[in-house]
């Protein structure tokens, strides 16, 4: 008897293990993935290739998957290592499914081997799907304003510092692809608009 629970509980710690790895994000702005990423690009996505090793010590046994990218051009990072990008295999471990030959805005983290990686959790979208304010600003607004908080805002009213932009979710769809925080000449952020 005592071994039947035995075996029952350790099923259910590994089974609980499981689905701890699942991928869970936090909603953030894309000005907030863009200043906290260490790489950002325009990419043209050549070719998909399953890889089964580990890439680097965040992937936890998932196998990933290898885009070799062209870039077109480099908003932020290091400008070397820049043929491909890894994500994982698939959504539970964040991956993220990337068509070939197609424009796409790709943000993301370098790891301590140097290789490029994408995420659900990170802010990469198929180029022509960016509002042109979006456009805007991965090239000149969001890294300008990478001194900037933005905070989410769930319930109004909402307190707010001097560097800081509210984001409501009252507001989520048009904040997100229509304006960027940006710091004014007396060090105060503020949403700006850019063109609709």
């Amino acid at each position: 008897m005592n071994n039947l629970v035995l075996t029952l509980l350790l099923l259910h710690l590994v089974g609980l293990r499981e689905v701890v790895r699942g991928c869970s994000c936090f909603p953030t702005h894309p000005q907030q993935s863009f200043c906290q990423a260490d790489f950002a690009m325009k990419a043209v996505i050549l070719k998909r290739t399953d890889v089964n090793t580990a890439i680097d010590f965040t992937d936890f046994g998932f196998n990933n998957i290898k885009y070799d990218i062209q870039v077109l051009k480099l908003f932020k990072g290091p400008k070397m290592n820049l043929d491909a990008v890894y994500t994982g295999s698939n959504s539970a471990a964040c991956g993220i499914h990337l068509i070939n030959g197609t424009e796409y805005f790709l943000s993301g983290y370098l790891d301590l081997k140097g290789f490029l990686h994408v995420s659900l959790c990170g802010f990469v979208q198929r180029w022509e799907d960016l509002s042109s304010t979006q456009k805007r600003g991965v090239e000149w607004n969001y890294k300008n304003g990478c001194n900037c908080k933005i905070t989410r805002c769930a319930s109004i009213p909402c307190g707010s510092t001097f560097a800081e932009c509210l984001w409501s979710d009252y507001q989520t769809l048009a904040v997100f692809r229509h304006f960027a925080c940006v710091e004014k000449s007396d060090g105060s952020c503020a949403w700006f608009r850019g063109i609709a």
